[in-house]
């Protein structure tokens, strides 16, 4: 079993379930966030999921160790806000802190694995690994290669996704890869069929769901991603690609400007405040 001991930066939904899943697997997790509090709340979360999962609690959760600053670990996995700049630093960081043989990988859903990868010393042991939220429940890994991404860690990151329970599936390093590239459009697509008066947010979401046999209509999903997160992609897809098609939805941003984040604000297209 490769990876024995994990570093997961960032502790909030998609950072908590990537820690939950790699301390399940029997291995040794340090979760970082140098947000206040924010590892409190994950480990909180963590507990929450695994009694819904019917799974050992104590078992789980006394492999994850919070730490207050990055620590060497055979491998990072950051998971922090949809910021490349934000992104960059921690990977200089650990850059400069993990053992020149661990990987660096992120989970990011959209920015440029290369661009990561360029600002460390080793850019051919830098992957991407994109999770899916919920993290402990969704099998699939998007796995994306860096432009110098070697085959060994490739491979070693391939396995260790199976090794989790989870589908690895490879995608190549272009903004928003495979999942975002189709994903975020057609939320971007429904927010505008809100905003020009086509249907309610139920209505769009119902037809999603019974038309195309999705589990969740794209309003509802774009609440569980979060708004801000959205319009986050999008701008990577729009400036990465060039193409207009890709802007944001207006209404979008005004959510976010009014902070209408989704479900981790308490409101979005829906109000979850009840």
């Amino acid at each position: 079993m490769g990876y024995e001991h994990v570093l997961v930066v960032g502790a909030g939904q998609m950072g908590g379930g990537i820690a939950q899943v790699v301390a399940a697997s029997g291995r040794r997790v340090s979760l970082h966030d140098a947000a206040p509090g924010a590892v409190e709340r994950g480990l909180a979360a963590i507990e929450k999921s695994l009694k819904r999962l019917d799974a050992d609690v104590a078992d789980v959760t006394s492999r994850i160790t919070p730490v207050d600053e990055l620590v060497p670990a055979d491998l990072m996995i950051e998971a922090v806000v949809e910021d490349a700049a934000v992104k960059e630093e921690i990977f200089r960081r650990a850059d400069d802190v993990l053992p020149s043989d661990a990987t660096l990988a992120s989970n990011t859903s959209s920015i440029p694995i290369t661009s990561l990868a360029a600002v460390t010393s080793r850019p051919q042991q830098v992957i991407g690994m994109h999770f899916f939220n919920p993290v402990p429940v969704l099998k699939l890994v998007e796995v994306i290669r860096g432009l110098e991404t070697s085959d060994e860690t490739a491979r070693a990151i391939t396995e260790l996704a199976v090794d989790l329970g989870k589908t690895p599936a490879e995608a190549r390093d272009l903004p928003g890869f495979v999942s975002n590239r189709i994903l975020m459009p057609f939320i971007n697509e429904a927010a505008y069929a809100l905003l020009e008066g086509v249907a309610q947010p139920e209505a769009i979401d119902t037809i999603a769901k019974l038309g195309f046999a999705h589990p969740m209509g794209p309003l509802a999903l774009a609440d569980l991603i979060g708004l801000d997160t959205c319009v986050a992609i999008m701008e990577v897809l729009q400036h990465g690609l060039g193409n207009p098609k890709y802007a944001p939805c207006p209404l979008l941003r005004q959510y976010v400007q009014a902070g209408r984040l989704g479900r981790k604000s308490g409101r979005g297209f829906y109000d979850y405040a009840s």
